[in-house]
């Protein structure tokens, strides 16, 4: 699994990777600004699918579904966690299968 650290870079680059027109497009610009048109139409595609940039993230990195839903388990903790939140109840509140992800 790929580290937590680097899920989003990882995630980014085989975004890029899979639109070579964005690429082309963006070639003359700098490194920075590259990575910056880059993360926009990576986020914009994630809206598109009428889901979170993280939620992208996590299915562009997942080798399997099971990892995706252990991944997107974990993301749901560490928010529940940061809300103060009884797991049960985020799950609830969320409309989660604690077991599903």
């Amino acid at each position: 699994m790929i580290a937590k650290e680097a899920r989003q870079a990882v995630a980014l680059e085989r975004f890029a990777q899979a639109n070579p027109q964005m690429l082309e497009e963006i070639r003359e610009l700098d490194p920075r600004e590259q990575a910056q048109q880059i993360e926009w139409a990576f986020e914009d595609a994630a809206q598109e699918q009428g889901i979170e940039p993280w939620e992208l993230t996590l299915q562009l990195i997942a080798e399997s579904p099971e990892q995706l839903q252990a991944m997107r388990l974990e993301v749901h903790r560490e928010v529940a966690e940061a809300l103060g939140m009884e797991w049960q109840e985020y799950c609830a509140f969320n409309e989660i299968d604690p077991e599903q992800g």
